[in-house]
């Protein structure tokens, strides 16, 4: 599967160091992950999350390091992208702001 983004999956970790290795282990994951369905990819993730935004499209929220932070990723199965959307801090992910502005 290719990320698209993926810089911003290194700005995160600069930003937030106890993350970092989470965010270097799920990119490693999905980069070699085939998964066509959400099904499969809670094979690797069960606590996964699969969420309607405001703009009735679905993404799927990840929980990193125990509920500290949220990764927030659009996958399109059929074509293997995966595209990071969000990090946010637990605190920020309950506000649902950021689920008007998908």
């Amino acid at each position: 599967m290719r990320i698209v983004k993926e810089k911003f999956l290194r700005d995160a970790a600069e930003q937030h160091p106890d993350a970092a290795k989470y965010l270097a282990a799920w990119v490693a994951t999905v980069r070699v992950a085939q998964w066509r369905t959400f099904v499969d990819l809670r094979r690797a993730y069960p606590s996964a999350d699969l969420v309607r935004v405001g703009s009735e499209k679905p993404v799927i929220v990840f929980d990193v390091r125990g509920n500290r932070y949220r990764l927030i990723v659009a996958i399109h199965f059929d074509r293997q992208l995966a595209y990071a959307l969000r990090f946010l801090t637990h605190a920020e992910y309950s506000r649902e702001v950021w689920k008007n502005e998908l």
